[in-house]
């Protein structure tokens, strides 16, 4: 049967779906850290010590070395998952049912992951926070990995795919900006039932509103209407090594392991450049946050313009380059007797640009890629190729967190200001390594490919 170009409807739909996840991705990815390393500042209103606190081990903490665990599972994980579903043959297609059934399990895990017993034995605490934590990324993998191989599926076409792009950008940075709004709600209860259990209700709201998102293109999207639904006959192993061999993939994942190092380290740092560097109040994490996300869709519609007409690979490199700007001002805010404000809105309105560029075109960098690939094989394997993504996606945010949570115990605030300086780091040699990627070898194998199956 012919498939049918997804219409706006669908791509609306599904991109809520990129809403609730980006919602409960966003909370654990800036608050965890925050929740259970807190700042002088958050200890002084009344956060508790869960668990164990300071260098541990080779200079890493406790919750950098669980994190970095954590997402490394995750990351090997991922594959076995998108190879289950490459392969799935069921009525429903090979990514809805995995969407339908991991929706609850993804939310609720956000929750329990801030819902320690709060013992006094420390070690029992951080063995409950790992057990918590890899249930929450094997949950996230379960809906996220078939969920972003729909992505070049519903986008066949190079509109479809800038445009499927643009709105999961758009909703994916709705969904951390709602993440942001934490502090501010549990600030409302917080003297009503303490600051950790205003957290843990803030959250679990966060999550209710999340899944319902997330069941939305579940329940709405008919897969094999749209999509191929034939299932790979590739074993995971071999699948796995196909992927990587690709060349031009080579190139796209070292540059995305060293964004999602730089963009980890900026986002989980935020709450502590406001609080601790530009002495704002937790609240302004929101206001900075969503002013940032406001702007930045705002370039949403030239970006979507200008990628159709110059290519997405010197945009993507621009925005390596220009975000490094963002990243280093960081690195000096709060000095030099500039207001507060004026730096926090000089970071947002820098980083708002790149922001709008790599939300949008990476991942149809990688759609073109899968494309190319299946041209040239045969074979349909999108999943793995967004597994593989989610992997580079992982290990960058491993590092992060691990870099993160040992600079961040340098007192003074000079601990702060070298996670910006390393993101600064990171986020040029990504956009340095970008430059060596061949779209126009891409894009002819995908003509040769559509012309090809006209005949």
């Amino acid at each position: 049967m012919e498939k049918r170009l997804a219409d706006g409807r669908i791509l609306r739909n599904f991109a809520i779906g990129q809403l609730g996840w980006a919602i409960l991705s966003g909370v654990v990815s800036n608050w965890l850290l925050f929740f259970y390393m807190p700042s002088e500042e958050t200890i002084a209103l009344g956060m508790p010590l869960f668990i164990t606190q300071g260098i541990v081990f080779a200079g890493m903490t406790i919750i950098g070395l669980i994190t970095a665990f954590c997402r490394l599972v995750d990351g090997f994980i991922d594959p076995f998952i998108a190879s289950r579903s490459d392969s799935l043959d069921h009525r429903l297609g090979r990514r809805i049912p995995f969407m339908r059934y991991a929706a609850v399990p993804f939310g609720v895990m956000a929750v329990v992951v801030f819902t320690l017993p709060g013992t006094g034995n420390e070690i029992f605490n951080n063995l409950a926070l790992l057990a918590s934590l890899v249930l929450f990324y094997v949950a996230l993998s379960l809906y996220c990995t078939p969920f972003n191989a729909l992505i070049p599926e519903l986008g066949r076409t190079q509109e479809l795919r800038v445009n499927i792009s643009t709105y999961i950008s758009v909703t994916y940075f709705i969904g951390t900006a709602v993440a942001y709004l934490v502090p501010t709600i549990a600030g409302l209860i917080a003297g009503a039932v303490g600051i950790a259990h205003a957290y843990r209700i803030t959250i679990a709201i966060l999550a209710a509103i999340a899944i319902a998102c997330m069941l939305v293109p579940a329940f709405t999207i008919d897969e094999d209407t749209y999509a191929v639904t034939e299932p790979s006959t590739t074993p995971m192993g071999a699948s796995v090594a196909k992927t990587f061999s690709n060349r031009d993939f080579q190139v796209f994942e070292i540059s995305d392991v060293l964004y999602w190092v730089a963009i980890t380290m900026f986002q989980t740092g935020m709450p502590f450049y406001v609080t601790s560097l530009m002495g704002l109040d937790g609240s302004m994490n929101f206001v900075l946050f969503a002013g940032m996300t406001v702007i930045s869709l705002v370039f949403y519609a030239p970006v979507n313009i200008l990628a159709k007409k110059m290519g997405k690979k010197k945009l993507v490199a621009f925005a390596f380059f220009f975000f490094c700007i963002a990243f280093a001002i960081t690195t000096v805010c709060g000095k030099f007797g500039i207001p507060a404000l004026v730096w926090g809105g000089a970071v947002a309105v820098i980083a708002a640009v790149p922001m709008a560029v790599l939300g949008i075109l990476p991942q149809a960098v990688l759609a073109d890629i899968a494309e190319s690939d299946a041209v040239k094989t045969g074979e349909n394997r999108e999943g793995m190729f967004y597994a593989a993504r989610t992997f580079s996606m992982t290990l960058g945010q491993s590092l992060a967190m691990i870099l993160f949570s040992s600079l961040a115990t340098i007192g003074g605030g000079l601990g702060y200001r070298m996670t910006a300086l390393v993101a600064t780091v990171f986020c040029l040699l990504g956009g340095l390594v970008f430059t060596r990627y061949d779209e126009g070898r891409i894009l002819d194998a995908i003509a040769a490919g559509t012309s090809a199956s006209k005949e």
